[in-house]
């Protein structure tokens, strides 16, 4: 499987810019996930059928994978 890899260029309140890495995409959206859903939307406009074989990954920065997933209060010790 592929991977297209779309980096955050702008991060503003309510708004996130991103620009794919190897094809002449970008996107824009109010939040994280709402932009990996443009993403997703984007490339399927952009390559048709074929964005069956793409993995769509959002990074703020180079070599950091952003997650939606954040702690919820207290302390990030493992679940026992």
């Amino acid at each position: 499987m592929r991977e297209v890899v779309f980096h955050v260029l702008a991060e503003r309140p309510g708004q996130l810019e991103a620009q794919a890495d190897t094809l002449t995409i970008h996107i824009t959206a109010p939040n994280m996930e709402e932009l990996q859903y443009e993403a997703r939307e984007a490339l399927i406009k952009h390559l048709g059928p074929a964005n069956c074989a793409y993995r769509v990954r959002v990074r703020r920065r180079r070599g950091a994978a952003v997650s939606n997933i954040r702690p919820i209060g207290g302390s990030a010790s493992p679940c026992h």
